[in-house]
């Protein structure tokens, strides 16, 4: 049967997209997976996969045309396969509320009563397929108003806030809080008070995995009914607070965590960013909050000489990490080059650099640089595999692995060859801590053509990495270590370093590999080489 595809709302705020540019057209067979277009959307222009496996048999949305969120973009299915019904007559129109009930039910638009409006659950990030409630900032029976904040959903890469396009009253809840399901599974219904939506609710029903609380969990909570009580604006550390006070804090520089929050639930609004002025001290009460809050976790009591487990739910990062690691080891060729770098120059010219007033430049930021400008010379390395074709990038975005509380981010440095040593410094710093305070935008860790995975601060030689697809290869660096190393003939004190490229080979052969670290190897040990 065929599948109706629909705009995707790939970012929080998103309305409607821009077809950039189709990559796919009609007749053409599609894999899972297989980028179908690019969609430019109100914060950048991504790549859009296919979930589905048939032949392209209509394009919905043309070439540099937009369309609100939820038009008909494509349709896929077998070949010849009619589809003149799920046309309609009309294939530039809107067909959010007709497509979802195509696909996910046998339900028809007349069922809906008028007023309400089915919410589904978004698709935040152009690799989400599933997303999982984190939190409910609405119960059943509120009052809801566009640009209202209903819920915060983790995505495969981020914890994001969902707000509400459409007013009414919230007279459904389809995931419950900690529940998973897929993407365009029932979310919420919204509608007129009073609207009887059991009808609608049942028939929407697409098998998402929304899970109920533990019995300990349960036992544990002192009133048990979901969704009518709303965290405290500290719990887990989170800060609830809404976009446009989190933009104007930020502007302004302002410690979110210091304010207080007068909005409902205690979130912060922004009026308490205008008006919030910062304490000189902190009180011995916020210091103690604070030292509370830095424990990351109590270990459990073990009995001595007794067997204990302890199970850990997978977060979506956690997943996906594993699945993504998981197809880029078991389909594509990894091999592994290793080098063995004189770093002595390297650190006198750090030294120099940063003797500079207010600046600061790290081995890896030169190590980032290094390898940008070596991808501008073996551009096969910044490479991307398809079954059709090679892509080779022309720009160098380079990714930098981050180790975050939940496993591993990747931030993208846009244009990475065209920064400073500075500049990438600053930028490196900044992502790195957006990752590890769970505030980067998934824009952030997009289009990346090569990565880095330095575990160098932790005392690691040398070590291999699996490429993040669909780069075609990743750097491992390891430590700064103080060897005897032999020079002009004579046994001498050195500095070395290793590094370890892993490079898939349907893309760059040995010698290509081998190259480009040559040429790394030689901007490393003559820094001064990147600034000329």
């Amino acid at each position: 049967m065929a599948t109706v595809i629909t705009m995707p709302r790939l970012s929080d705020t998103m309305t409607e997209g821009v077809v950039a540019t189709w990559l796919k057209k009609v007749g053409d067979t599609i894999k899972t997976g297989e980028i179908l277009a690019e969609i430019e959307t109100d914060k950048a222009t991504m790549e859009f996969e296919s979930f589905y496996d048939g032949v392209l048999l209509h394009i919905g949305i043309q070439q540099g045309e937009s369309a609100p969120v939820d038009s008909l973009l494509a349709i896929v299915g077998k070949q010849g396969e009619d589809i003149s019904g799920l046309l309609n007559g009309n294939v530039t129109t809107p067909v959010a509320e007709e497509v979802k009930t195509e696909i996910k039910t046998a339900s028809t638009p007349s069922e809906i009563p008028a007023g309400v409006k089915v919410v589904t659950m978004p698709r935040l990030s152009d690799t989400m397929t599933t997303g999982t409630v984190a939190t409910w900032l609405k119960k059943v029976g509120d009052t809801i108003k566009e640009g209202d904040i209903l819920a915060e959903i983790e995505t495969d890469k981020a914890t994001m806030e969902f707000e509400s396009f459409n007013s009414g009253t919230l007279l459904y809840i389809g995931v419950e809080e900690g529940g998973t399901a897929p993407v365009d599974t029932i979310l919420a219904i919204l509608g007129p008070a009073g609207t009887d939506v059991t009808g609608i609710a049942a028939s929407f029903t697409v098998g998402g995995t929304a899970e109920t609380p533990k019995e300990e969990d349960v036992k544990q909570d002192s009133n048990p009914t979901p969704n009518t009580q709303h965290p405290s604006p500290n719990t887990n550390d989170r800060i609830f607070a809404s976009p446009l006070a989190k933009k104007i804090a930020s502007d302004k520089g302002v410690n979110l965590s210091q304010v207080k929050g007068t909005g409902e639930n205690g979130r912060i609004t922004k009026s308490d960013v205008e008006n919030f002025t910062p304490s000189a001290v902190s009180t011995p009460v916020q210091a103690a909050t604070d030292a509370t809050n830095a424990v990351s976790t109590v270990k459990p009591f073990v009995p001595a000489g007794e067997m204990f487990q302890e199970e850990i739910k997978n977060s979506q990062m956690r997943k996906t990490i594993a699945r993504r690691l998981s197809e880029s080891k078991f389909t594509a060729p990894h091999y592994y080059l290793t080098i063995e770098l004189d770093m002595d120059n390297a650190i006198a010219s750090r030294n120099m650099i940063n003797s500079l007033p207010e600046t600061k430049v790290s081995f890896n930021d030169m190590v980032i640089k290094a390898s940008a400008m070596a991808l501008k010379k073996h551009p096969q390395v910044n490479s991307q595999w398809r079954e059709d074709a090679m892509v080779i990038n022309h720009h160098v975005n380079i990714g930098v692995a981050v180790a975050v509380e939940d496993g591993l981010m990747v931030p993208v440095l846009k244009f990475t060859d065209q920064m400073s040593l500075t500049q990438i410094g600053v930028n490196v710093k900044d992502l790195a801590g957006k990752a590890k305070s769970k505030k980067i935008q998934p824009t952030e860790m997009e289009g990346s053509t090569f990565t880095i995975s330095n575990l160098g601060m932790f005392g690691i030689q040398s070590f291999t990495s699996i490429i993040n697809q669909p780069n075609s290869a990743i750097l491992s660096v390891g430590a700064i270590i103080e060897k005897p190393v032999v020079k002009n003939g004579q046994i001498v004190v050195g500095n070395t370093m290793t590094v370890t490229l892993a490079c898939d080979h349907r893309t760059v052969d040995g010698a290509t590999g081998a190259k480009f670290l040559q040429t790394f190897k030689a901007f490393m040990e003559n820094p001064v080489t990147m600034l000329a």
